[in-house]
């Protein structure tokens, strides 16, 4: 099933028509515009992987990100196993090294208008496009045991993520 949603993330970022006006069915006017924008911006989305490797990475332009995609009937995720905690460890270490951010992809099952949510962690150090990105999106919290949660309504909908992005792109088309 996971399997299923990493396509469908896939196909939205790479603009293709068919998924957009799918996702767009039962998205507000501002969700649909947050789309739209992949069909002017289209990313170019490479699927990761094994099973530390992350599962797509979106590359336009000057930056690129890669993309852990989570999904569920439920409105929080816990990342409390020791194998998501190391396979979240390594993500943030290969992402400082990198100069890019870590993007974990949120897909809530079921539910109406936009079903994804964004999230990412602080990353020391970035620069340019990396760091003002990372800076508008909501972070991973971690519990008091230290393992992180992802609350769905805590989360940037993937349609505000585009464009946040699209006026970015505008600002470095002006310059």
């Amino acid at each position: 099933m996971g399997v299923d949603f990493e396509r469908e993330l896939k196909r939205l970022l790479e603009g293709d028509l068919q998924a957009l006006v799918k996702m767009k069915k039962t998205c507000s006017a501002l969700e649909c515009l947050g789309y739209s924008v992949t069909e002017r911006y289209p990313f170019m989305v490479i699927r990761g992987a094994g099973s530390f490797g992350v599962d797509l990475v979106a590359l336009r332009g000057e930056f690129s990100f890669p993309i852990e995609v989570k999904s569920s009937i439920h409105p929080k995720i816990y990342l409390s196993q020791p194998r998501l905690k190391e396979q979240l460890d390594q993500f943030l270490r290969d992402c400082q090294r990198s100069n890019t951010f870590p993007v974990y992809a949120y897909r809530f099952k079921g539910v109406r208008g936009d079903p994804w949510r964004v999230f990412t962690l602080h990353v020391d150090g970035l620069r340019y496009f990396s760091r003002v990105i990372n800076a508008k999106i909501p972070k991973l919290q971690p519990t008091r045991g230290g393992n992180f949660v992802m609350t769905w309504e805590e989360g940037v909908p993937l349609s505000g993520f585009l464009l946040e992005i699209r006026n970015i792109m505008r600002e470095v088309e002006k310059r």
